[in-house]
């Protein structure tokens, strides 16, 4: 096992597609962003700032038509798909033919943030895993969805990179979050491996796993960002730089180090005990220019 500490910027600059002169947001990706449901506004909230502060050319915004006027009223930036959804406000699976098509014509798919495991949802989820062939990011309520059935993204048409805490973790592996924690370098990589998935492992010292074999220790990052809805806003890096045509496992490592360094800037502001995820993404400017960007 080899884990290689990610602490040049320089490395994360060559992580990330150029930005040339002439882009325009057709040339610069688009992330189809399938997140929320009703009590779970603020999740796409924060994962759509997110991607859009990472530099995506067009964010799409596909949530339960419930909480799209709490969500378009904060993310003015985004095209929105307000869905049907079940009694208790989450995605129905009856979206699925409409996503996939919009996957599609997507560069990347992030999926999972605050999206509720509702049965309906577990079935859209599992579908769209799959059938889409699009790249996608997979978080939260997507892989609870599927903590029942792993084998599922050796299915998967796409390449896939998943980002579970602990707790997730456990629950896709049959483990408690302690014995996640207690071997967390074979837990990451036995299960990018297993599943041909990149594997975001969170937590102190981030691990970013490959099936290749590769592992990266990530080595930004404070316990400030320990509050929730600090996930939302990692994954909506990660399918921002997806998008954006960075490889799957560069995405990966990138958004990682991207992600604690905006939460170490905020810390030294703010302090660790008053900042928010909110923080983190206003200091994602800072933490992208210092990387050359």
């Amino acid at each position: 096992m080899s884990i290689t500490e990610f602490t040049d910027k320089n490395t994360v600059k060559k992580a990330v597609p150029p930005r040339p002169d002439d882009a325009n947001k057709g040339t610069l990706g688009s992330l189809l962003s399938i997140c929320g449901s009703y009590g779970m506004a603020g999740a796409a909230m924060l994962a759509g700032k997110a991607a859009l502060r990472s530099g995506v050319g067009l964010l799409k915004c596909a949530l339960p038509k419930s909480i799209y006027p709490i969500a378009a009223s904060g993310l003015w930036e985004s095209v929105f798909f307000p869905l049907a959804e079940t009694q208790s406000g989450a995605l129905s699976a009856d979206n699925f033919k409409l996503l996939l098509k919009e996957a599609q014509k997507s560069s990347a798919v992030l999926f999972g943030c605050g999206l509720s495991a509702n049965p309906e949802t577990r079935t859209l989820v599992r579908k769209m895993i799959k059938f889409c062939e699009t790249p996608m990011v997979l978080d939260a309520d997507a892989l609870n969805c599927i903590a029942d059935a792993p084998t599922i993204l050796r299915e998967a048409q796409a390449q896939i990179i998943v980002t579970p805490h602990p707790g997730e973790m456990g629950r896709l592996t049959e483990k408690t979050p302690a014995e996640v924690n207690s071997d967390r370098e074979n837990t990451a990589l036995m299960f990018a491996e297993k599943y041909r998935v990149i594997t975001v492992l969170k937590g102190a010292g981030t691990l970013i796993a490959s099936p290749d074999g590769r592992m990266i220790q990530n080595t930004t990052g404070n316990s400030g960002m320990a509050t929730g809805g600090s996930g939302d806003v990692l994954a909506g890096i990660t399918g921002s730089l997806l998008a954006q045509g960075a490889k799957p496992f560069d995405a990966a490592a990138a958004a990682v180090y991207i992600h604690g360094l905006a939460g170490d800037i905020a810390a030294e502001k703010l302090g660790k005990i008053s900042m928010l995820p909110t923080d983190i993404i206003e200091n994602l400017p800072q933490a992208f220019k210092s990387c050359g960007f």
